[in-house]
């Protein structure tokens, strides 16, 4: 059996729902194993691994239970009845950009093939979708998020190259940039520079994201920054 869209579903809810149904299988819940048990394709009338269990199948878990093939296709259904044109790209960028932050922790050049090109293929969606609806602060960020997305699954030519775009495309349009634009693009670009063996020039642009982060008013802003900056992988550079 399907379930009913909630009338004003969005792709917020499901997310949120997707996450919360990942947690419950995780402990154990036997309500929660129950739903995948009857809707994932992997698991009919088979054991569900809670620690094998990801993000991933409990979207697909929750678009089956809405009647749905796959959560891409539960995601285009809902953003097309919320909003349409110039507010579809941007509700798509949001949504793939916040997918994509969500399986950066998931995935990485370990993973099955399939799953590495969701990652980097998401990152590149996103960015698509703000070309259409965004300005070049948006692009910026996309850049940025194409770069992360490639470093994660070992593809440090390609991160390079978006990490530069992403450091250009901020030095290029100050007026319309936040003051943590900068330093999250140096970041990308130090990570990037030190992935392809570059470590002087990888260690002066970590050493300036740095300096940067220090500088930024929001104090929730800079402890974001200064969180990303702490996390690995520097590819030797902090070693």
């Amino acid at each position: 059996m399907t379930t009913e869209l909630p009338a004003k579903a969005s792709l917020s809810q499901l997310r949120t729902r997707a996450k919360d149904l990942r947690k419950a299988v995780a402990k154990g819940r036997p309500d929660a194993i129950a739903r995948v048990r009857a809707h994932h394709p992997e698991y009919r009338g088979t054991t569900v691994d809670p620690l094998a269990f990801t993000l991933r199948d409990a979207q697909l878990t929750i678009a089956r239970e809405h009647g749905l093939p796959s959560w891409p296709e539960l995601m285009e259904k809902v953003a097309t009845e919320l909003v349409e044109g110039r507010e579809l790209h941007r509700y798509f960028g949001v949504e793939l950009n916040n997918e994509t932050w969500d399986l950066m922790d998931q995935i990485d050049e370990t993973s099955p093939l399939a799953d590495q090109e969701r990652l980097l293929y998401g990152a590149y969606a996103a960015c698509l979708h703000w070309l259409e609806a965004g300005n070049e602060a948006n692009h910026a960020r996309g850049e940025y998020m194409i770069a992360r997305a490639a470093l994660r699954i070992g593809r440090a030519s390609l991160g390079l190259e978006h990490a530069q775009r992403c450091l250009s495309l901020v030095l290029a349009h100050p007026t319309i940039m936040s003051d943590w634009d900068e330093p999250f693009a140096r970041e990308a670009l130090s990570r990037a520079l030190a992935a392809t063996g570059s470590f002087p020039a990888a260690l002066a642009e970590r050493t300036r994201a740095l300096e940067l982060t220090a500088l930024v008013a929001n104090p929730g802003d800079r402890q974001v920054l200064e969180t990303e900056m702490s996390k690995d992988p520097w590819f030797g550079l902090t070693d």
